[in-house]
């Protein structure tokens, strides 16, 4: 008989482990994207504006603002240590963020069930809301922390 794992219980008793799994991402890592929290169901992450990350008008490259949207997503839906994986995203993109502006992305987790979990994804620079995100994954039986039980 398989025992059930509260997701929960599961985020609490391997937090550390969860945590350095997920920031060790290395597009994140190469976009200059710095991991600040991970709760149960959220994620909160920030970023730099490079000049390397402007499009053609000077301003940040729509790319940017959805990898830094999408890697808080993926630590938000993996914050349970249980695999999870993108099923879709919609991102509107709603003001232009420049060279040297300071990013945060805030991921929460809106609704989660056995197989599925939905999450909002906020993008703000100092100024405003930059970009939002409607995300939703798709959660596997395996988790990636701890030994399977049961």
């Amino acid at each position: 008989m398989k025992i059930q794992r509260d997701d929960r219980d599961v985020h609490f008793q391997y937090a550390e482990e969860i945590e350095e799994k997920l920031k060790n991402d290395t597009f994140a890592q190469w976009l200059g994207i710095v991991l600040t929290e991970v709760g149960p169901g959220t994620a909160e992450a920030q970023m730099t504006i490079s000049e390397n990350m402007l499009n053609a008008h000077g301003t940040a490259h729509g790319a940017a603002l959805f990898a830094i949207a999408d890697f808080v997503f993926a630590v938000a839906c993996n914050s349970y240590g249980k695999t999870s994986v993108g099923l879709s995203v919609n991102i509107g993109y709603l003001a232009a963020c420049q060279s040297g502006d300071k990013i945060t992305a805030r991921a929460i987790e809106i609704k989660r069930n056995h197989r599925t979990s939905w999450y909002e994804v906020r993008v703000e620079n100092d100024r405003e809301l930059v970009a939002h995100v409607s995300a939703l994954s798709y959660r596997k039986n395996e988790y990636f922390v701890g030994r399977e039980e049961g």
